[in-house]
């Protein structure tokens, strides 16, 4: 298992971190129990072996005036490599995309999108989503409400399987 690689001390600074990103080196070092040089270095080599991908604070959509949030589940015409890469890529300049996760099943990928209200939604999903080549199918649900979003892993899940294999 990937996080048994890490020690305790290691995964203490991923659960922190992930729960406030914004601390300073020294309070995350007082809570992990060490003193803050060498919490400075574990942070750096956590980086460093791609275990923390970035630091972002999270925005309030709605707050923003992104009224709308979509589920689009897109199937495409050819899953030959080449245009699964095509199409991720395709995402990756698509400002209402958020997040595009390729799937097994019915359908090849998930996309999460935002926008300002649903007339914006619909001319993205007509004029760029159903146009893109490859793409053979697109079937959307409008998000209501969320009632979950917990980003990153849960470290209590983690602990405990480690704890069972110990």
């Amino acid at each position: 298992m990937a996080g048994a690689k890490l020690d305790p001390i290691d995964r203490m600074i991923l659960a922190e971190l992930q729960a406030d990103g914004r601390m300073t080196n020294v309070e995350l070092a007082k809570r992990v129990g060490i003193s803050a040089p060498p919490c400075l270095r574990r942070v750096r080599t956590l980086e460093d072996a791609g275990y923390i991908k970035g630091y972002h604070a999270q925005v309030d959509a709605r707050e923003l005036g992104f009224e709308v949030q979509v589920f689009a589940m897109v199937g495409l015409q050819s899953q030959a490599e080449n245009d699964l890469r095509e199409f991720e890529q395709r995402c990756e300049g698509w400002p209402l995309v958020r997040e595009c996760h390729m799937l097994n099943g019915e359908v090849d990928f998930i996309l999460k999108c935002v926008a300002p209200d649903l007339s914006s939604f619909q001319s993205f999903l007509t004029g760029e989503l159903l146009t893109a080549p490859n793409v053979g199918s697109v079937k959307t649900s409008l998000v209501i409400r969320g009632a979950k979003n917990e980003p990153g892993v849960p470290f209590d899940v983690l602990e405990s399987r480690l704890n069972t294999e110990a």
